[in-house]
């Protein structure tokens, strides 16, 4: 799409002076990740089939049209995040057809306040999936498989999942940096100045280093207990796996095979839900996330400054560290059990 940070309209050719040349086309479809660019292709879907609907002009949007939509969004239940997203979006689509913004005039922004105001709410939250909880989920994952005409196998999908457990709660990752994942991105095993061994995760690209500016380092220690032990899950999937190149969490068939796809970030998520499921955890709802905020939570409890979990998190804010820490810290230096009653 011609000046574009997303290729969500097709249609936007006759906005601009001079069409892309696909050299520079392809460093623009660059700019955005993947899942922005996607997200922005289904709003402007949205967006588009509404103005339909409404014998409206989608671009250049008036502002009457986008005040009407994000209504009507929010008339139909839509979350505060999802409503600021299709409005994310249909700015996008303004700003790559070099057209004015109909986001920052005063009829849309004061509907948009008064819908923050309205419907607001605090964003739905994973549980922390930390130990004892996430030793629990580790164990559950299958050991062996088991075959009718032919011996029993050690479980591919189960030697993975421990790996994607272990891996994504130590490292404190995404679900897209755990899906992104490759063997070319893990260091060599080094003794670290405590006495302890580790090896270091390469994360070249992330959410808050899209461009690769500089790379981050992930820290994963060699734990005392091999069951709890991310290096030695790891290390245990690519041996069984035999994968020496490429992408390390990958998709395995029924039949017990490591395939060469990569597993989606989506499917990350869907793993973590039925490993919690498998061990029948309390609490929930459990998510890919519910690692990341597992680190977070266990350190925190562990005595670990925001600084240090930073370290590992990545956060650029120290803010964004508090909320992540859970009910566990409500009644951390509390008046109510001072009252002694």
């Amino acid at each position: 799409m011609p000046h574009a940070e997303l290729d969500a309209v097709p249609d936007t050719s006759a906005a601009v002076d001079t069409p892309l040349s696909p050299d520079e086309a392809a460093y623009v479809a660059a700019a955005r990740a993947h899942n922005t660019r996607r997200g922005y292709r289904s709003v402007w879907t949205s967006f588009t089939a509404f103005c339909t609907d409404h014998d409206l002009t989608p671009l250049p949007a008036a502002p009457a049209t986008v005040s009407a939509y994000l209504v009507a969004l929010a008339q139909a239940g839509a979350k505060v995040r999802t409503i600021a997203k299709h409005l994310s979006g249909i700015r996008a689509a303004h700003r790559a057809a070099d057209l004015p913004d109909p986001a920052v005039t005063a009829r849309v922004t004061a509907v948009w306040d008064g819908i923050r105001r309205s419907h607001g709410a605090p964003p739905d939250q994973a549980a922390p999936l930390m130990p004892p909880l996430l030793d629990q989920a580790v164990a559950a994952c299958s050991v062996t498989r088991t075959w009718k005409n032919r011996p029993e196998e050690p479980s591919l999908a189960g030697a993975r999942d421990r790996a994607l457990l272990l891996v994504g709660f130590w490292g404190a990752l995404r679900r897209a940096e755990l899906a992104a994942l490759t063997v070319e991105q893990l260091g060599p095993e080094r003794e670290l100045r405590s006495g302890r061994r580790g090896r270091v995760l390469t994360l070249h690209r992330s959410k808050t280093n899209q461009t690769g500016d500089q790379a981050e380092l992930i820290g994963l220690p060699r734990a005392e207990h091999p069951d709890h032990c991310p290096l030695t899950a790891l290390e245990t999937w690519l041996d069984l796996a035999a994968i020496t190149t490429g992408p390390i969490l990958r998709k395995v068939s029924t039949g017990n095979r490591v395939l060469d796809q990569p597993l989606h970030p989506e499917s990350i998520n869907n793993l973590v839900q039925a490993a919690t499921n498998r061990a029948g955890l309390p609490g929930g709802p459990y998510s890919a996330h519910s690692l990341r905020a597992g680190f977070v939570t266990y350190a925190h409890l562990r005595g670990a400054t925001d600084r240090a979990i930073a370290h590992q998190t990545r956060h650029r804010s120290m803010d964004t560290i508090t909320t992540y820490i859970r009910v566990d810290d409500v009644f951390t230096e509390n008046a109510v059990l001072q009252i002694g009653r």
